[in-house]
């Protein structure tokens, strides 16, 4: 029997594919890769009520458990802990993508004594209650796992949590496929959608919720009057509130709202804009892998200097200009300095690019996952 037949990987989080954020690009880029050596299965809940239901996406069978909504932005669903059982008993691993307190608990309850990878994301940090409540459910998760993937040093050095676990902690950063974005359509969706058609474009992508900092952008923004246009492509809970924001700053003509564009249009925007700006002020956003998506087309980056991943991606006076969070005067300053220079920005692009290259590959970023994923524990299944 070869080795794919022989081992079964068990990938979990909150959410897939066709759900956009950089958890689930990182499940699904582990997912596909680990294809090539193990039977992989995906286990996730629905973004919306419903039953469970099943697909396969780019040939991994994904699970998608029935939900009754959520909770503290955690999915609430019973059919969880039921299809984690059946399949984490037929897996020689199981990887579980957190934060996300269902896979801890459905892990415990399942009474699995296979190999447990803990994909670590971030902390949580806003959820006080949730957190008061899931603190000794993740502190045995943590102890219970064979070993811990962060994607960056800081992530274990600015977590309470981890630092205790060090020795566990594996430093694999996440990964980006670079012929992605390569030999695209010439498409320029941001330049058709200029007012100024020699305005510089800035470009923002992501959720709008608190910790992305957008409120700091648009008043960063309000202060800078070179010909210059902003956009920003995502969707949240804040956008009535940050469009309201917007009008009162009197840039609302200078203001693109995108809504949440599908993932090739996406690139495209990348493609178009000049530089990219990712403002975060909290340290739920460890990592910002869209960071890297802007870098792999030459973009320089502004970022914010979180204790977190987010400055170790793009790096300050080398591949863009990192700032204080919620500063928006900095943050008005870099983007003023970028604007105004055309070799900076050409330079700081140039230098980008060949660092994703470099370091940020997901082919070599998924031989180091397989490294850690695919170890047989075959004496410990039950």
């Amino acid at each position: 029997m070869d080795e794919k037949r022989e081992f079964s990987l068990l990938v979990t989080g909150k959410a897939y594919d066709p759900h956009i954020g950089g958890i689930e690009t990182v499940m699904q880029q582990t997912a596909e890769s680990m294809r090539k050596y193990a039977k992989v299965k995906v286990l996730c809940c629905r973004d919306d009520r419903g039953f469970t239901r099943r697909e396969k996406i780019h040939g991994v069978p994904v699970t998608y458990a029935g939900s009754c909504g959520t909770v503290a932005s955690c999915p609430l669903s019973f059919s969880y802990f039921g299809e984690f059982r059946r399949k984490v008993m037929l897996a020689d691993a199981v990887e579980l993508h957190l934060p996300f307190p269902l896979a801890d608990l459905a892990l415990l309850l399942s009474g699995y004594k296979g190999r447990v990878i803990v994909a670590w994301h971030s902390d949580v940090v806003r959820q006080k209650l949730l957190l008061k409540l899931y603190k000794p459910l993740m502190k045995w998760l943590l102890k219970r796992a064979d070993a811990i993937i962060v994607a960056t040093e800081n992530h274990i050095e600015s977590s309470p949590y981890l630092r205790p676990f060090r020795e566990k902690c594996v430093v694999i950063p996440y990964g980006i496929q670079p012929e992605l974005y390569e030999q695209r359509p010439h498409m320029q969706p941001l330049t058709s959608q200029l007012q100024n058609k020699k305005a510089k474009k800035i470009l923002f992508t992501g959720r709008l919720v608190y910790y992305k900092g957008v409120d700091v952008l648009l008043e960063a923004f309000s202060r800078i009057h070179a010909d210059a246009e902003l956009f920003l492509a995502g969707d949240g809970v804040l956008k009535s509130e940050l469009q309201q924001r917007a009008e009162e700053l009197h840039i609302a003509q200078r203001v693109h709202f995108l809504g949440k564009p599908m993932t090739p249009d996406l690139r495209d925007m990348f493609a178009d804009c000049d530089l990219f700006v990712l403002p975060s002020v909290a340290n739920s956003e460890a990592f910002g892998i869209v960071q890297l998506e802007a870098m792999v087309n030459g973009k320089p980056v502004i970022n914010t200097d979180l204790p977190t991943g987010v400055p170790l991606v793009s790096l300050h006076g080398k591949t863009g200009l990192t700032v204080p969070p919620s500063d928006a005067a900095a943050l008005a300053e870099a983007m003023k300095q970028l604007l105004n220079d055309d070799d900076l920005r050409c330079q700081y692009g140039d230098a980008a690019k060949k660092r994703v290259m470099q370091v940020f590959a997901l082919e070599t970023v998924m031989q180091k996952t397989k490294e850690i994923l695919l170890i047989h524990k075959g004496a410990n299944r039950k």
